[in-house]
């Protein structure tokens, strides 16, 4: 019999007993599905934090000197108390940087974690929650703000500690209801401010505003809120090629304010976008090794259902193979018959595993703000799976099929 036979016979099967075959393909759908929409869903949002995130956060061709790593989340409590001990970061640091630095493009300091949430009041009108920073006028090249209206923070307006802010173009919506903002006076934290600029619109990403903020001179910021635990410098390049070289440069010179010896460890950290998207990776890679463990549960069910499902249709067609062999079908016919049957049983369960996943992951990110991206391999790795249990739990019913007695076999009752 050719294998395009087998394959058509194999099929029929599979047709003259549909419900059978559903209830049967169950267990591997949902855990092929499962594998293929969690891998897609993990590899959007890899995918989503480097190209969005990162740059959100830290700017473009951006690195960072901070007090603290950004992937404080894989730190032991005993490393976390350290790394806590470590001096802030402060003017002196960011002086040293800006000399170490010359040809950089902008270099800013600017309030970090925890950051304040204020009331903005303007005449009768108060919002909520508004994100508050503070930061030195750099800081304004370093995140390439543009402005709809008025001006940035400068050099003066921070030197002076003048009662000036910037606000999002969300918070100018929301407080202003798209009216002039410029020259307004609202009251935040009990203090007077004039707003002097009015930031274009960022977008959202998963969900959070980049929107909803007002920066004001850090002069000013740390005399209402004090200094926080992670004032951070920002280094902007021309380049991205530029920024392994000025980071080396960077390290040196706060090694140098801060008197460290050559066998003392660095008490602050120097790091970019890439130590952020690291992190995430070191984070979705949890994920990664608790799926297959998952899958394998499901899997595992499936194939176990498959061998039954098999037996019992060896013990149907006891009669049907007796038949075939006494015709002069050997027993590598029969077991090869009942083999590609398994197989293509269990493939049929990976390609609907592969496209309910596959839809899944697209309503998901239809309806919610995570992205998804099907990967061709583990599109691939499902439709193996999917082999591998048809050949691993098919290889049982088929040698007892092939063992079986001819006369014995045509005996047994239709």
């Amino acid at each position: 019999m050719r294998f395009s036979d087998v394959v058509l016979m194999a099929l029929g099967q599979l047709r003259a007993n549909k419900l059978r075959t559903a209830f049967t393909l169950l267990g591997i759908v949902v855990s092929v599905g499962f594998l293929v929409a969690v891998v897609a869903i993990i590899q959007g949002m890899n995918a989503y934090v480097k190209e969005n995130i990162a740059d959100a956060m830290i700017g473009m061709n951006t690195f960072q000197v901070r007090r603290l790593p950004l992937s404080l989340g894989l730190f032991t409590d005993d490393e976390f108390r350290l790394l806590y001990r470590r001096p802030r970061i402060d003017e002196r640091d960011a002086a040293a940087v800006r000399e170490a630095l010359p040809d950089a493009l902008a270099i800013s300091l600017q309030s970090g974690w925890p950051t304040p949430q204020a009331d903005m009041i303007w005449r009768d009108r108060t919002l909520g929650n508004v994100l508050i920073y503070g930061v030195t006028a750099p800081y304004q090249e370093v995140q390439d703000y543009r402005f709809t209206a008025g001006r940035p923070l400068s050099d003066i307006d921070v030197r002076e500690r003048r009662h000036v802010i910037v606000i999002g173009a969300e918070v100018a919506q929301k407080l202003f209801g798209g009216g002039i903002a410029i020259d307004r006076d609202v009251r935040l934290a009990g203090q007077r401010f004039t707003v002097i600029g009015v930031v274009a619109r960022k977008g959202q990403v998963l969900g959070q505003s980049f929107d909803g903020f007002a920066i004001m001179p850090i002069t000013v910021f740390e005399t209402l809120y004090g200094r926080r635990q992670t004032t951070t410098i920002s280094v902007k390049m021309r380049e991205a090629a530029q920024i392994g070289p000025a980071m080396v440069r960077a390290q040196e010179a706060m090694r140098v304010v801060r008197r460290l010896r050559p066998a003392d460890r660095d008490n602050f950290d120097v790091g970019t976008a890439d130590a952020l998207v690291d992190f995430w990776k070191q984070l979705t890679s949890v994920l990664f090794a608790v799926v297959p463990a998952v899958v394998a549960i499901g899997v595992l069910v499936g194939g176990i259902v498959i061998m039954n499902i098999m037996l019992m249709a060896v013990t149907e067609r006891t009669h049907e193979i007796g038949i075939r062999k006494a015709v002069g079908a050997t027993a590598a016919d029969v077991r090869r018959q009942f083999l590609v049957e398994s197989i293509t049983m269990a493939m049929c369960g990976g390609a609907l595993g592969v496209t309910s996943g596959w839809l899944l992951a697209l309503l998901i990110a239809t309806v919610s703000p995570l992205p998804a991206r099907v990967s061709a391999w583990s599109v691939a790795l499902a439709l193996v799976l999917g082999a591998s249990i048809g050949v691993i739990f098919g290889v049982y019913p088929a040698s007892r099929a092939a063992r079986l007695d001819p006369i014995t076999a045509m005996r047994a009752e239709t």
